[in-house]
Formats: C-alpha cells, structure tokens, sequence
C-alpha cells in the first residue's frame, strides 16, 4: 500500500480556512495516509479531526509553536505528539496566543497610520471563535474590504516579515520550546527554518545550537525552500542524524498550498513515532 504522509497543515482553530471535520474529509479524498494538525500554538482542533476521522486515515496530533530568537527573528516549532495535558507546555502556548492579539493591535495601527483603512474589528470579523489570531486574519480583512485581491497579495507588499508594518511575536526562545516540547513526551521539529522568501532567517549556525539544545529534526521539503536551500539542510540532518520531515503547510483556502504536495518518507515518520512517547498515533 502506498503512503502520502503530510505532517504539516493548519485548520480554522488557528489560520486555515477549513474547519478539522472538513480537513479530515479532504484529506481522506486527497489519498493521504498519516496527516498531522498543527495549528499555531494550539490543539483546539484535536478532537474534532479525531471525530471525523475517515478510515484509513491516520491522525498525527500535535501543533505550530510561535518562537523567537534573542534577536527578535521568527521561529516556529513543530511539535508532534506531545501530551496535551502537560501544563507547561500548554500555558506557553496560551500565553503566545495573548500576546499576538496585543502584537495584531500594534500592526493595525502602524498600517492606518501608513494610510491603510483598516479596523481591529474588521480582523476579529474573519477570526473563528476560539481561533489562534495571525496576519492572515489582517490579510482576509484586506481582502473583504478590496485593499488587496487575496491573501499572498496582503503578504507581499504590507505583510511580510520585512515590512515596515511587521512586528515580531512575544513568544519562547526556539530553545525554551525545544525543552517545553520533549518534557512533554513529543518530538520537535524546526520548521521551514531557510524559508528566505519569507524574510530574514536563522543561520546554520544557529541551527546547530538548536540541534545541541535537544532539537529532533528539521522540515526540509516545504514550498518555501528552494533547491539549494534543501541541499544545504539535507547536509546538516546527515551531518546530525536528524529526521527530514515534508509538509504542505496547508492552510485551506486561505493560500495555494495543496494537501500532500510535499510529504515525508515512511523510514522518517517511523522515527518520530518511535521518539514520541506523550500521545499515541491515532491509527487509521
């Protein structure tokens, strides 16, 4: 039989536009194998996914966690089959959630003063309740009141990292979330770290001090990662004997990403399974 593993997609807890029922279904009907829900600093999500499970499918639960280095550069961390029990880890991810909606605040404001016409409560409009705010939530607002035509229009020219409006997250260290993910039985994964398009990115070097710091592996095969950019990565997960990890990165319709169009290799998946020991595979 064959697999399609994607370990990298999001639901309308956080920033897709898909709610986890439909998600499953999708992913049923795209012939994944093993999916992985990883909303932005929350499991929201989890027990619906697990409810609308088609057979067949095999559930990887775990999340995107918001980091950011001593030098104020963006970092997320997946983190896979951890226990969602464990305080430590899930207070973090709280605390992250209450602090993007100060930093959505900050941002609204920098754009109306650059003469953007856009309100707080015109974003909260397009947020799903309970749902992890983020910039694509300002984006989808943009879009309805005809700022731009969609979201990756809304990235590229006021929301990028290098933009005047961006502000960063008041979130963990990439090292402080590494420690939080592992005592909480699950496996952490760097995800898309030399995604330059998006704007400045960690070093190599700095990728090795996360390695040093407990990190299990790195997201390589993602659409923001050129060609050289995954040879240069593929070179330090056999240098370090890291997991090499793929993912769609699957936001609905809220960005192009298709379900399965980058995925993970079985021998890679059968290692994170066998490292977790926080929450168990839901089996297809």
């Amino acid at each position: 039989m064959s697999t399609l593993i994607d370990l990298h997609t999001h639901s309308n807890e956080s920033d897709g536009t898909d709610t986890p029922a439909q998600l499953a279904v999708k992913a049923g009907a795209a012939g994944i194998t093993t999916l992985a829900l990883t909303d932005h600093d929350s499991i929201a999500g989890w027990s619906e996914l697990v409810e609308n499970k088609p057979k067949g499918l095999s559930l990887v639960l775990g999340a995107e966690i918001s980091c950011q280095t001593e030098e104020a550069l963006s970092v997320h961390m997946l983190g896979y089959l951890f226990d969602p029990n464990n305080h430590d880890l899930i207070s973090s991810m709280n605390q992250t959630r209450v602090n993007r909606i100060t930093r959505m605040e900050k941002i609204v404001e920098k754009l109306q003063a650059g003469g953007v016409e856009i309100t707080l409560t015109e974003v909260y409009a397009e947020l799903s309740e309970g749902a992890t705010l983020g910039r694509p939530h300002l984006a989808d607002a943009m879009v309805r009141k005809g700022i731009v035509k969609d979201r990756s229009e809304a990235f590229n020219i006021y929301l990028h990292n290098r933009s005047k409006y961006y502000l960063p997250d008041a979130s963990p260290t990439p090292e402080r979330a590494i420690k939080l993910i592992k005592a909480a039985g699950g496996v952490a994964i760097i995800a898309h770290p030399f995604a330059s398009l998006r704007g400045k990115i960690i070093s190599a070097q700095y990728l090795e001090t996360l390695v040093g710091a407990g990190l299990d592996g790195i997201e390589i095969f993602h659409r923001d990662h050129n060609q050289s950019e995954r040879d240069q990565l593929l070179e330090l997960s056999r240098r370090y004997q890291l997991i090499v990890s793929g993912g769609s990165d699957y936001h609905g319709s809220g960005k192009e990403n298709r379900l399965g169009e980058n995925s993970t290799q079985k021998s890679q998946w059968e290692r994170i399974s066998e490292v977790a020991t926080g929450f168990s595979v839901v089996q297809g």
